[in-house]
């Protein structure tokens, strides 16, 4: 008889049949985040969750879940589950890293060209009838090749963007909480340095460290006055690493040229004065939406799942200290 796995949402069909081919489905909701009483419903005497980095599962709702055993998160970033409340409980948690890397770097560069270039602004003025043909002056952006790349964090996916910026002949400068070997420093041609340094020199900011307590409002309104008026600031990491409120009126008061967001603080409500500016170009949480990292991430999912009901480590656990 085939184990039972709630859903807080259906995902990709590809990854409902791999789920399916394995488990007994039970789906709380098909494409919204499910009511919280809906969810804790479906979860009495369930030991499987399956969860997206869309719904919070705290410590309320895992305390009233006594036959919860593991939580498999359907993305990388897990700041939406209490870890700490699942340790005390012995529950496992997993994500699905390495495989959105690519993805989510690709979506960085498309974020760094679209605000460098005005490029959405541009679309806008076509699609409107606006355009009245070629001026030496109209429209006029910012350069990328040949300019200063700062990445804040420089796991997977800040390498990954670091390698690309080769391409566009960029100095990259990078802060993170743990510095890379000298070798890789070489590899990807990047250097090390301070945060304060890196803001302002950097041309273009981009930011991809994990969220937590010690990144909460990591660029704030004070990091955002040390970065150059001529600078732009990408995010595709967590909306709350940065400060939305002091981000628009850094914005407003032009103390930098633009920023480039896929991740917003409360999301999925965006300010509508955030919406209201060319400089800004926007996207909806899109980093990994890509239909070959979502099946990769849905094939992970599966594989975590697996070894947990065959008593076997899960290969993507993220709270390995409570694993005997």
């Amino acid at each position: 008889m085939k184990k039972q796995v709630v859903l807080t949402r259906r995902l990709q069909d590809e990854c409902m049949k791999e789920l399916e081919k394995h488990f007994q489905l039970i789906v709380v909701s098909e494409d919204q985040v499910p009511k919280r009483e809906d969810l804790l419903a479906h979860l009495q005497g369930k030991e499987a969750l399956v969860c997206t980095v869309t719904e919070m599962i705290d410590q309320e709702l895992i305390e009233a879940c006594p036959d919860l055993r593991i939580i498999s998160n359907y993305g990388v970033g897990f700041n939406n589950i209490d870890v700490s409340a699942t340790n005390r409980r012995g529950i496992l948690v997993t994500n699905t890293p390495d495989v959105l890397t690519d993805a989510t770097a690709d979506m960085t560069w498309a974020l760094i060209l679209a605000v460098a270039r005005r490029v959405v602004e541009g679309d806008s003025l076509v699609r409107q009838g606006q355009w009245n043909g070629w001026s030496p002056t109209f429209m006029l952006g910012g350069d990328v090749t040949g300019k200063t790349l700062g990445i804040i964090g420089m796991g997977r996916i800040g390498q990954a963007v670091a390698k690309r910026a080769l391409g566009f002949q960029m100095k990259v400068l990078y802060y993170s909480r743990t510095r890379l070997p000298s070798h890789l420093e070489k590899e990807l041609n990047v250097v090390y340095c301070e945060l304060d340094q890196l803001l302002r020199q950097a041309d273009f900011v981009s930011i991809h460290t994990p969220y937590s307590s010690l990144t909460h409002h990591l660029i704030g309104e004070k990091q955002l006055m040390e970065m150059k008026p001529t600078a732009y600031l990408i995010n595709t990491a967590r909306g709350a690493v940065v400060d939305e409120l002091a981000l628009i009126k850094a914005l407003k008061e032009k103390q930098i040229a633009g920023a480039g967001l896929d991740v917003f603080e409360h999301e999925p409500y965006v300010p509508q004065s955030l919406c209201d500016m060319d400089q800004v170009v926007l996207a909806p949480h899109l980093g990994s939406a890509t239909r070959d990292s979502r099946i990769k991430m849905g094939e992970i999912v599966v594989q975590n799942l697996i070894a947990y009901f065959q008593g076997k480590k899960p290969p993507c656990l993220v709270n390995q200290e409570i694993w005997k």
